[in-house]
Parts: C-alpha cells; sequence; structure tokens
C-alpha cells in the first residue's frame, strides 16, 4: 500500500532553517508528482509547494516563494523540503501528499515550530 512518512520537523527560531523529507514506498515513485501542504490547528491544510515527478518542474504558494525549494530523489523515493528564512507563520504540520489512481494519499506529517 502507498505509504509516505515524512521527518525533519523541529524548533527553530525566526530567520532559521529547516530540510523536511518524505520517504514514499508502494507506488512507482518516479512517475507521480509530490506536494507539500502544511496545516495549523483550526485552519484548512494548505497548499506549500510541488514538483512534477522528474523534479523539473516546481511551484511554491506565494507565502513560501524565495525562501523554500522542494526537490525529489526519485534513486531514494524522496521528496524534501528546504526552509530558509522561517518565519513564526511558517509553524505548522507539514504533509507530504501524492495523488495515486485518484486518491490522495497523505503522510503523518511533521511538526515545524518556529520561535519568534
Amino acid at each position: 500500500q502507498v505509504q509516505l512518512v515524512e521527518s525533519g520537523g523541529g524548533l527553530v527560531q525566526t530567520g532559521g532553517s529547516l530540510r523536511l523529507s518524505c520517504v514514499a514506498s508502494g507506488f512507482a515513485f518516479s512517475n507521480y508528482g509530490m506536494n507539500w501542504y502544511r496545516q495549523i490547528p483550526r485552519k484548512e491544510r494548505e497548499y506549500v509547494a510541488n514538483v512534477d515527478s522528474s523534479g523539473s518542474s516546481t511551484n511554491y504558494a506565494a507565502s513560501v516563494k524565495g525562501r523554500f525549494t522542494i526537490s525529489r530523489d526519485n534513486a531514494k523515493n524522496t521528496v524534501y523540503l528546504q526552509m530558509n528564512n522561517l518565519k513564526p507563520e511558517d509553524t505548522a504540520v507539514y504533509y507530504c501528499k501524492s495523488t495515486v489512481r485518484n486518491y490522495d494519499h497523505w503522510g503523518q506529517g511533521t511538526q515545524v515550530t518556529v520561535s519568534s
């Protein structure tokens, strides 16, 4: 079955950096685009970034553009989110997502907390 496992979250000060990872299994990873989303309590989950199957095309939410970079390593079945110049408003649980056979699969999430 499809599994997505995020890691790399933690507590960081404003202006700091973190790199999130999401390891995928159970599907042909290199054939599918991957996405990062985030969610804070009592709010809708929001889109952060996505990358196409080859890694050559990326898109970002306006709030993170220029600070975050999404990338992937198809040999390792892993997608990354490099987050630089973090702000307190980036505090959230971060999830990776893939749509496989018309079904959205989510990881369990990893908490990112940015202190001011």
